[in-house]
């Protein structure tokens, strides 16, 4: 089995990339995804970050409202000093543990499968020793912001603050470049991302097979 970790700062469309895998045969798993359920009700890390951010991070169901934990993490204009290392620590444990059983469990089924984790943090948790490869996903800093602001329904100026202060806290992207094996641009359009990942999807197929003797 190949196993390989997919990232890129905020916005450059890491998602995108991953359904675009997942179309043509990869299984993948989002980390944030797997960080969502370790912060229900019930669970160790629900249960430590809410010890150590307070109980003002919960919405009124009593679940982890993800905007206020966001605040404390990264920071606000009122309250620029944020805590987004005392919260990757709480979490990002639990996260590898579970990515490795997940890829586990894919390696147990398909010997040639590509198992695919998307996160934003893969450096900076030090989880790239988990994959054989790693993709890095970018994009003009413009298009991002664009892009936030449909996500979000934000103005330009909010957007780019937003994403200014969540990359704070991120490695540097020509860093993460520096550090893949692989790189896609993701400025153009849909139609050449999903070119570029199916020419990169042949290529993991390939050393999947090879990997599996």
């Amino acid at each position: 089995m190949l196993k390989l970790g997919l990232t890129g700062a905020i916005g450059t469309g890491k998602s995108t990339v991953g359904k675009l895998l997942a179309a043509v045969g990869a299984h993948v798993a989002e980390a944030d995804s797997i960080a969502r359920e370790l912060m229900q009700p019930g669970q160790k890390v629900f249960k430590d970050v809410v010890n150590s951010f307070g109980p003002e991070i919960l919405a009124s169901d009593g679940t982890i409202d993800r905007k206020k934990l966001a605040d404390a993490a990264f920071g606000t204009p009122q309250h620029p000093k944020g805590r987004a290392q005392v919260l990757n620590h709480l979490v990002h444990p639990a996260v590898g543990q579970a990515q490795e059983r997940w890829m586990a469990n894919i390696a147990r089924a398909d010997g040639q499968a590509i198992a695919v984790v998307e996160a934003a943090l893969i450096f900076e948790a030090g989880f790239e020793n988990q994959f054989d490869r790693i993709v890095v996903v970018t994009c003009a800093f413009d298009t991002r912001v664009r892009r936030w602001m449909s996500r979000t329904n934000v103005d330009e100026p909010s957007a780019r603050r937003e994403l200014q202060r969540r990359m704070a806290v991120q490695w540097p992207e020509e860093k993460k470049i520096a550090a893949a094996d692989f790189v896609i641009d993701n400025s153009g359009t849909e139609t050449e991302t999903e070119r570029t990942v199916g020419e990169l999807y042949k290529r993991l197929e390939l050393e999947a097979v090879q990997r599996a003797g």
